[in-house]
């Protein structure tokens, strides 16, 4: 008798600590369950689905945030910033004047190529306040064509951007640094007549019997590295301080192509889309 009863209490004292066990793993998971999870923008665009994507330009965009995300990131020294991307919406050219009109930026049309244009995934490191650019996809051909017909090519690019930041980041912060601005041409590329910086001929034949070494003949026949500095300005309109992501505009200002240096650069004004995050 005495043993029933010492294996009855045994088996209601496992039942209870059983029991036990099973209330606190529920109350665990329920907890768990009810914890915000953070969710980034630029992973929401990673679930899309290939034909949800292709030829509708998405892939084109940058992340966006909600509007109301108003908080605030800090930086510091060994931070970096990583998934930059900026999205061109309006291209201006400048326009050389005339004895009646000065010149003057004038609207244009991305004619080239149509769903590739924006600068993105680009990183970068922070040391002593300064941003510095150190990869990512950060630079896009673009041709754009303004109202008087003439196309304008150039090198829409982030390379090597540098600049100033401030201790935080928060809606209202500007921050501008420069750029250096590619050739749209390699050295190797030949043009119409084979001519090109690294092969090809200096000079097409049948100039040389023009005596074509004059000034204007030799800008168009003898290729030269014309690399630019350009400016990009970032506003910032949205922070998410739950996942260190912000999102804002972009303003950059650039010289345009000169083919290898036989034409003049043209101010080019770029206004788009702007989105980052806190590595």
């Amino acid at each position: 008798m005495t043993f029933n009863l010492s294996s009855q209490n045994f088996t209601a004292t496992l039942i209870m600590r059983i029991r036990s066990f099973l209330a606190f793993v529920i109350s665990l998971c329920i907890t768990f369950a009810f914890v915000p999870v953070k969710t980034f923008a630029f992973s929401e665009r990673g679930n899309a689905q290939f034909t949800d994507v292709v030829n509708t330009g998405k892939a084109n965009d940058c992340p966006t945030l909600d509007s109301s995300l108003v908080g605030s990131i800090s930086l510091g020294n060994g931070d970096s910033l990583k998934g930059i991307c900026m999205h061109p919406t309006e291209v201006y050219v400048k326009v050389p004047g005339t004895k009646r009109k000065a010149a003057e930026f004038v609207s244009t049309k991305i004619i080239s190529p149509r769903n590739n244009t924006t600068v993105t995934e680009v990183y970068g490191d922070i040391d002593s306040g300064t941003f510095t650019e150190k990869g990512g996809i950060d630079f896009q051909l673009i041709t754009v064509l303004t109202p008087g017909g003439l196309e304008v090519p150039f090198a829409f690019s982030a390379k090597d951007l540098t600049a100033d930041l401030p201790s935080s980041i928060e809606p209202g912060t500007e921050v501008s640094g420069s750029t250096f601005t590619p050739n749209y041409r390699t050295g190797d590329f030949l043009d119409p007549k084979a001519r090109a910086k690294n092969t090809g001929v200096e000079y097409a034949q049948g100039l040389v019997a023009l005596g074509g070494d004059d000034e204007e003949l030799a800008k168009e026949n003898i290729k030269v590295d014309v690399n630019g500095t350009g400016v990009i300005t970032l506003s910032i309109n949205n922070v998410d301080s739950d996942t260190d992501e912000f999102a804002g505009t972009f303003e950059a200002i650039q010289p345009s192509d000169t083919d290898m240096g036989s034409k003049d650069p043209l101010d080019v004004k770029i206004i788009g889309e702007l989105y980052g995050r806190k590595a």
